[in-house]
């Protein structure tokens, strides 16, 4: 086949316009194709996920959690190793202040010793100690120590301290370093007089 025998197909024409500048508006032509994609200015980096987010902020919750737990309990545990610390000092304490009590009932606290005396129980309250047990309050088996059974008491609706054989101590956190001995009161009912009370000698002599 000849070219002579080839027809012309104007659809199958392609032309470029490669030109810089537009004929018709004089105005420049911004390039197309791959340099134009080239040209365009890189896509802002992509923000963290909100979960990723959300597992961060619930991680440092958790360790600020267990570090404020973690001073309680130092905190907690100085205290009780500061509190047996003293317990232990006051307690041996207890026998010089029970002389220092005696002493001053027998009216014997006096020069030097009175002194002596009076340092040894500023010391101890300085320290937290706290005297307790009074006659007529109520008993409590948690800090009285029942030694013997006095009289009934007319006037109790419960079982009181009638007499303070050996006051107790504690520290002021409440925690009993020796329980007060005394002797108990149960209440009781005021004696009623019998069919014959007050007849009297007379009485008899008719």
């Amino acid at each position: 086949m000849s070219e002579s025998d080839t027809e012309f197909d104007p659809d199958r024409v392609i032309i470029r316009d490669k030109r810089r500048i537009d004929p018709e508006s004089g105005a420049v032509r911004e390039p197309a194709g791959p340099a134009a994609a080239e040209e365009q200015p890189p896509a802002p980096p992509a923000e963290p996920e909100a979960d990723r987010v959300a597992e961060l902020t619930g991680d440092l919750q958790r360790v600020s959690a267990e570090y404020a737990n973690y001073r309680k309990r130092v905190d907690r545990d100085r205290a009780a190793v500061v509190e047996i610390a003293q317990a232990g000092l006051l307690t041996e304490l207890l026998p010089l202040l029970d002389d220092v009590e005696r002493a001053r009932e027998h009216g014997d606290l006096d020069g030097a010793f009175k002194s002596v005396g009076e340092g040894i129980e500023g010391v101890a309250a300085r320290l937290g100690l706290e005297r307790f047990g009074a006659a007529g309050d109520a008993f409590d088996p948690a800090v009285h120590e029942a030694l013997m059974q006095a009289e009934p008491d007319p006037t109790a609706t419960v079982a009181v301290c009638a007499t303070v054989l050996q006051p107790g101590y504690r520290l002021q956190s409440g925690r009993v370093l020796r329980p007060a001995r005394v002797s108990v009161s149960e209440p009781g009912t005021e004696p009623t007089p019998g069919p014959d009370a007050g007849a009297g000698p007379a009485a008899d002599e008719s």
